[in-house]
């Protein structure tokens, strides 16, 4: 008997990916580049389903570090919906294990959201609850693909908070952290340092409501026994 094709998930770090491997499913991290992202698509192996999991910038005011999002669908550049069906099992699953979701609108974009008018903007342009660098990525290529798309992502930095300089710099391609660089701009503007104690614990309750999540939906994502149609429709 013939495997099913795995589940390709579209993370931005390497941390995120560790957190989203296991059985049924293949792990692309790009670090935040762009081309980077585009050209491990470009070669993914065949695959059931596309999936964006990982931290967000927060943009709905409402959110805390640690909201899980699921989307209804993604902006930028485009607009994508999620598929209805693994929108429901998501939903049930999590709701089940004692998650407290946001359903709504994710936003793509190509940089770092590194100040709080940023934000601003982005959320009064598309009414997203959060934004990422590989959502809109990932939701094209499974838009040219024909492949069913979904988006899960977890608020790490809130609306109100801008992110430190370095942040735009701390990554390697591979979604390691690039500790020279961060030692170079931490260097070059020390202020920063301030902010670091509240990213940390950001990170941290967004990684582990990362974790939680992941766990909760199991092997596959929660979508081995799912049967998959093509996706159709704009984005509610």
């Amino acid at each position: 008997m013939t495997a099913a094709p795995p589940i390709l998930i579209v993370a931005g770090l390497a941390r995120e990916a560790r957190i989203a491997g296991g059985p049924g499913v293949t792990v692309i991290a790009a670090g935040g580049d762009r081309a980077r992202l585009r050209a491990a698509l470009a070669e993914a192996p065949s695959c059931r389903a596309v999936i964006s999991f990982g931290i967000a910038g927060g943009l709905d005011p409402a959110l805390r570090p640690g909201a899980v999002v699921v989307a209804r669908g993604v902006t930028g550049g485009g607009a994508w919906p999620s598929h209805p069906d693994i929108l429901r099992l998501w939903i049930e699953r999590l709701e089940r294990s004692g998650e407290h979701l946001t359903h709504a609108i994710l936003a793509g974009v190509d940089a770092p959201l590194v100040a709080p008018t940023e934000k601003a903007a982005v959320r009064a342009a598309t009414g997203a609850a959060a934004a990422d660098m590989e959502s809109h990525l990932a939701a094209a290529f499974a838009a040219a693909r024909r492949l069913p798309f979904a988006a899960l992502r977890v608020v790490c930095d809130p609306a109100e908070r801008g992110l430190p300089p370095l942040a735009a710099e701390a990554l390697r391609p591979d979604g390691t952290l690039d500790y020279a660089a961060i030692l170079r701009s931490l260097a070059a503007r020390p202020a920063q340092l301030a902010a670091l104690p509240r990213l940390a614990r950001d990170a941290k309750a967004a990684f582990d409501a990362l974790g939680r999540v992941r766990a909760a939906l199991g092997p596959g994502f929660g979508l081995g026994g799912l049967s998959l149609g093509e996706p159709l429709g704009d984005v509610p």
